[in-house]
């Protein structure tokens, strides 16, 4: 599933129509029919289509299934993240594309600009990705639930996420700025900080601890649940506060003398956690409230203590308490303005039902610890019933542990993995999309 936009540019008008209708086909189809395509694309002439066809397949941006019982093609990720992108250029949300600086069991991140330069990011949900991996037992429940395909549940974690995201920013919470959403993609600000699983050393342990448990609260004032607040889903933003030199005035009737002191110390690093990650999220009216809260709080406090042996005092929070507070000081129920502004409760069940069956209930320690691995078995698991070479292994890696965050000089570099310091270098422009010479 890695992304290649290379056929981005190539692609004519009459093959994004197809590419179009093999996707609008796949709400009720597994695999389209070839002349429901033909219906769906508006085309005159099925040799246009055909030949549309050919060139989708032949950039893996569809597949033919093995054995089918009749003719007709799929929707790949690659075909899904090339609708994706095609939308994000047409609204100029994006310029062009660069490195992978991140990669989990259910999404890809990529660094991208915009057409005026600024940095992004590039969030790819990739919800199918499990299923290929797990037993055949997954494979039969997405079989049967006409609403469990990859595709539409990748959709739905997308859609949660820049709501739940949106909501937070405007209430301020320290997560990323959100600026797109197509299908499964999300575009959103590049903080320049390091995950907290990287980091080794911090100055005040229990100050960031305290903040971390604070925010917990707070979320929990504004009626949500993280349900994966753990050292994978914490960025760091290392910044240092910047002060004047003190000045020395004395005058007398005839002159003005300023003299300045000797420098001061440099100022104290402040270390500010960013909050990422939101498909997982849950009310704090959820039937499982109590489960996910304690296990947020635990998961703070058992990192705490393996990486920085600190161990709390105080006891809890509580569930129980943290109820009481749901509301208070004027707090809104942002689990009820994310209902109300298209994410339903029926959409939070199906993609939380999928979470569950396939083993993304909350990306695990264990999960993640494996990020960036390849998986071998990744083709293995698709040659039964894709075509060759459809499906690609992940080669990206993520940095090891181990940066401490304690001195001022310290670089602030996203994911940093000893690359050199700044963004990392665009590699290929999606722009200049370029219309085959068809005579």
């Amino acid at each position: 599933m890695k992304l290649d936009t290379k056929a981005l540019r190539y692609l004519t008008a009459e093959d994004w129509r197809v590419l179009t209708a093999v996707e609008q086909g796949s709400k009720n189809h597994e695999v389209v029919p070839t002349p429901l395509i033909i219906t769906l694309s508006g085309l005159r002439g099925g040799s246009g289509v055909h030949k549309s066809i050919s060139n989708l397949a032949k950039a893996n941006l569809i597949a033919r299934l093995k054995n089918a019982k009749y003719d007709g093609y799929r929707l790949t990720y690659g075909g899904l993240d090339h609708l994706a992108l095609h939308t994000h250029l047409k609204r100029s949300t994006l310029y062009s594309l660069g490195n992978q600086i991140g990669v989990g069991k259910e999404s890809d991140i990529y660094v991208a600009a915009s057409p005026s330069g600024t940095t992004h990011v590039l969030k790819l949900h990739r919800l199918g990705r499990i299923s290929f991996r797990t037993v055949k037992a997954n494979r039969d429940y997405l079989r049967h639930r006409a609403s469990g395909s990859w595709m539409y549940m990748s959709r739905l974690a997308a859609l949660k996420e820049f709501t739940f995201m949106q909501k937070l920013r405007e209430n301020g919470f320290p997560v990323p700025e959100p600026i797109a959403h197509s299908r499964h993609t999300i575009v959103m600000s590049l903080i320049d900080a390091f995950p907290l699983r990287q980091v080794s050393e911090v100055p005040d342990p229990a100050g960031l601890y305290a903040e971390l448990i604070e925010m917990i609260l707070r979320l929990a004032r504004f009626g949500l649940i993280h349900g994966d607040f753990n050292e994978f889903n914490i960025l760091i933003k290392e910044e240092t506060s910047v002060s004047k030199p003190s000045e020395k005035t004395s005058s007398t009737p005839t002159e003005t003398t300023t003299t300045f002191s000797k420098p001061n110390p440099p100022p104290p690093t402040v270390l500010t956690p960013i909050l990422i990650d939101f498909p997982q999220m849950v009310s704090m009216s959820h039937a499982d409230a109590e489960m996910y809260f304690d296990r947020d709080v635990n998961c703070i406090k058992t990192f705490f203590k393996k990486r920085f042996h600190f161990i709390s005092d105080a006891a809890g929070p509580f569930f129980a308490d943290a109820k009481k507070s749901v509301g208070r000081d004027g707090a809104k129920r942002l689990d009820v303005e994310a209902e109300a502004s298209g994410f339903s409760k029926k959409m939070s069940k199906e993609l939380e039902s999928y979470m569950r069956e396939v083993g993304v209930d909350g990306d695990s320690v264990e999960g993640k610890n494996k990020i960036g691995e390849e998986d071998d078995n990744d083709e293995e698991e698709d040659d039964d019933e894709e075509e060759e070479g459809e499906e690609e292994g992940l080669s990206s890696e993520l940095p090891k542990d181990g940066k401490a965050l304690t001195s001022p000089s310290a670089t602030g570099r996203p994911f940093d993995s000893g690359a050199d310091p700044g963004i990392l270098p665009i590699i290929e422009c999606i722009k200049s999309i370029s219309v085959r010479n068809t005579t």
